[in-house]
């Protein structure tokens, strides 16, 4: 069933956008919220981040100031030179990367920063908190990137 849901499921994510937007709007907030733990779990259950990486490849973070200081700590680099050679600021004010890949992605798609990656990454695809229905635009362009996204997008929205 599952691997059934997840054929394809880039194209269907965005033949299904208007349907994933609709249920947005008017989603049971607190139902929904009780069920995206099960969901998440479930999503994942089938789904390994390894063998896709879309996130890293087509998107980026936002880097806070704790995630900075760890990261450039990490790597052994003063702040000002990590933001110098790998972030940029965004429209937003936002640090994020300069290019895409990430360039903490490697060639086997696992991240060379993983135990202290930005709160943004350890977060991310927000499917087991109220960011799915609080930040709806954020949802459905996830939905495009993530197939954990889509997932959970399928199974609130049939649902109903």
């Amino acid at each position: 069933m599952a691997e059934d849901i997840l054929q394809n499921w880039h194209k269907k994510a965005t033949e299904h956008r208007k349907q994933y937007q609709s249920w947005l709007k008017r989603a049971d907030k607190n139902k929904t919220l009780k069920r995206l733990p099960e969901l998440h779990a479930e999503a994942f259950s089938h789904i390994d981040c390894l063998t896709c990486a879309n996130c890293c490849k087509n998107y980026s973070p936002r880097f806070k100031t704790p995630d900075i200081k760890r990261i450039a700590r990490l790597l052994k680099m003063k702040e000002g030179a990590f933001i110098e050679t790998y972030l940029r600021l965004d429209s937003d004010g936002d640090y994020v990367v300069k290019s895409t890949p990430c360039p903490f992605l490697g060639a086997d798609n696992a991240c060379s920063i993983y135990e202290d990656r930005p709160s943004d990454c350890a977060r991310y695809p927000y499917t087991d908190e109220d960011v799915l229905l609080k930040r709806p635009q954020l949802t459905l362009t996830n939905s495009g990137i993530c197939p954990a996204v889509y997932y959970v997008l399928e199974k609130l929205s049939a649902a109903t």
